[in-house]
């Protein structure tokens, strides 16, 4: 799901149905997109969104873009991106797999957009994309002025990286009584200037941290997934797709984690996050450049990325927006178990909120769904069985 390293797997439901796909590729002074040329059913639909002579690789069910192409068509360098399934129901299947080295979660859903716009008609889309990388250059000399407790290296002594196939998923949904719930155990004074993605993720990582009983003299941490562009001074220019987000670090013992009321971890959230400035994501550039881009910290690391807000699911091929949009399931990649995203939802009832998909090993999420129902059990009458919601295509 990271740079470099790990492919992410984003699943959207659309009424949408692709017989014939190939990629043409342009090159404005710096690269852009790779156009979609393809049908949509009746709507035959190309574009050159610039006015360099495009060229074009026939890649069957294929859809990507790229940087700066090598000096022969990068055929080998393709492999099967898109998926589109017709469902019996009449329904629609659309599900893009994303190497993250290309884009971050706003950059993939602009990609969509435009595909989407171009599906519908307009000639080209209304945000162009931008390259300029440079941006987030390194600088000369590199030096690291902040503390990156995310690539510390923790080696892993005690087998805390499970194998895949120990694995169990399964996704909770918190509407507004979970979430309500949730807060009336923390302090008011903290409550109020936290986020709801803040008291879920202190809520989720001490109830995984307990779940997974590590020594409590063990350092554990949890990687918050924040969007830069904001930060820098200017902004980074709309249109801007590639990665430009940090992982800043909440990190405690175990012990102190799992005996301490929910607000302990809630501050160290809000600490974390507060820490992303332009500053900070200028330090993290410098280190990728001094360390060789080290991996973030995986032994007793949990992360979680917020798309309640990216999104995915306003996205329109021309058939209306999609019934669920966001990530197929969490914990995918190299490191399984690590990711949970917090996608919007809406449950049976209409009742709107976000599901959490969580990734596990098979002895630990029993003991998590307890403390979970443990947790909400005194503001909340009905139990996580009857309320979570199990996402059936993340399987």
């Amino acid at each position: 799901m990271f740079p470099s390293l790990i492919v992410a797997q984003i699943q959207i439901f659309a009424a949408a149905y692709m017989s014939e796909m190939s990629i043409s590729q342009t090159r404005p002074a710096a690269a852009t997109f790779l156009c979609l040329k393809c049908h949509l059913l009746s709507l035959k639909f190309s574009t050159s969104m610039m006015n360099a002579p495009p060229r074009t690789y026939h890649i069957p069910h294929s859809l990507s873009w790229f940087y700066s192409p090598p000096p022969e068509p990068p055929t080998q360098l393709f492999r099967p991106l898109v998926l589109v399934t017709r469902l019996r129901c009449g329904g629609f299947i659309f599900a893009l797999r994303l190497n993250h080295t290309m884009s971050d979660a706003a950059g993939l859903v602009q990609f969509m957009n435009a595909v989407g716009e171009i599906a519908r008609g307009a000639s080209a889309p209304s945000v162009l994309p931008v390259w300029q990388r440079e941006l987030l250059n390194a600088r000369d000399p590199p030096r690291v002025t902040c503390t990156h407790h995310e690539y510390d290296e923790v080696a892993d002594t005690k087998g805390t990286i499970i194998p895949p196939d120990d694995m169990v998923h399964r996704s909770f949904f918190f509407g507004p009584t979970e979430v309500s719930a949730l807060r009336k155990s923390i302090p008011l004074d903290i409550s109020r200037k936290c986020s709801t993605f803040e008291v879920l993720t202190a809520c989720l990582w001490r109830c995984r941290t307990i779940a997974l009983q590590p020594e409590p003299n063990e350092e554990v941490r949890v990687l918050c997934i924040v969007n830069a562009r904001s930060k820098f001074d200017p902004p980074l220019p709309q249109g801007y797709y590639g990665n430009a987000f940090a992982f800043p670090v909440a990190l405690t013992t175990a012990g102190e984690l799992c005996k301490s009321p929910l607000g302990y971890a809630l501050e160290l959230v809000n600490k974390a996050k507060c820490d992303v400035t332009e500053d900070y994501m200028k330090s993290v550039a410098d280190l990728m450049v001094i360390k060789g881009r080290p991996h973030f910290t995986v032994v007793r690391t949990y992360l979680v990325s917020d798309v309640t807000r990216a999104g995915f699911n306003e996205v329109d091929f021309g058939w209306g927006k999609p019934a669920y949009g966001g990530p197929a399931k969490g914990g995918v990649g190299a490191i399984p178990g690590v990711a949970s995203f917090y996608i919007p939802f809406k449950n049976k009832n209409g009742e709107k909120g976000i599901v959490v998909p969580i990734c596990l090993p098979g002895f630990a999420m029993d003991e998590f769904v307890r403390e979970l129902e443990n947790l909400l059990s005194n503001n909340l009458h009905s139990s996580i069985d009857d309320r979570s919601t199990f996402v059936r295509s993340a399987l």
